[in-house]
């Protein structure tokens, strides 16, 4: 594996590490609660930051790739269903924008960002070197993601419990 390319891992997995900083953001300080279709964006960012991980403790597979672009075609679609429910005149938005765009639309253009990103990296990568020990910006960046993740299942438990979330959630489940 290059050095360059595990440079764009690590890369890559602070971008998706912002994305769920920014999502946890609005959720916590703003109090914008993240809807059933936007849990999903969120948990697709996540799959494509395990790939990005396993890039970086085991080399650069296709696999690791394939999770990342499957991940990126199944919640970009979860994104496109919930901008389609939204670009009908007078049906409203959900939640706040930032720079002129929703959250849903922001994750829509950052599951092609994942795609070029896996696309490209599977035409120039080298495949089946032995990684590197991790850097200790990669290590940091591994360890932030990881706490994300685990902060995403804790509020995701706090907010729908172990049932189905609501559609419209305003609260944590307890405060209800």
């Amino acid at each position: 594996m290059t050095m360059s390319i595990r440079v764009f891992d690590v890369l890559a997995l602070i971008g998706l590490s912002l994305v769920l900083l920014v999502a946890f953001y609005y959720q916590l300080v703003l109090g914008e609660f993240p809807c059933p279709l936007c849990l999903l964006q969120r948990v697709g960012f996540i799959i494509a930051g395990v790939g990005v991980m396993l890039n970086l403790a085991q080399g650069d597979r296709p696999a690791h790739f394939g999770l990342m672009l499957l991940a990126a075609v199944v919640a970009g679609s979860a994104s496109l269903r919930q901008i389609s429910l939204h670009v009908v005149p007078d049906t409203g938005a959900y939640g706040s924008a930032l720079l002129g765009f929703h959250f849903y639309t922001w994750a829509f253009i950052g599951y092609g960002a994942v795609i070029v990103y896996a696309g490209a990296m599977l035409v120039v990568g080298r495949f089946g070197d032995a990684p590197p020990p991790l850097s200790g910006i990669a290590r940091i960046s591994c360890w932030l993601f990881t706490v994300l993740v685990a902060a995403n299942a804790l509020s995701a438990l706090a907010e729908c419990g172990l049932g189905p979330c609501p559609d419209d959630p305003t609260g944590w489940l307890w405060s209800k």
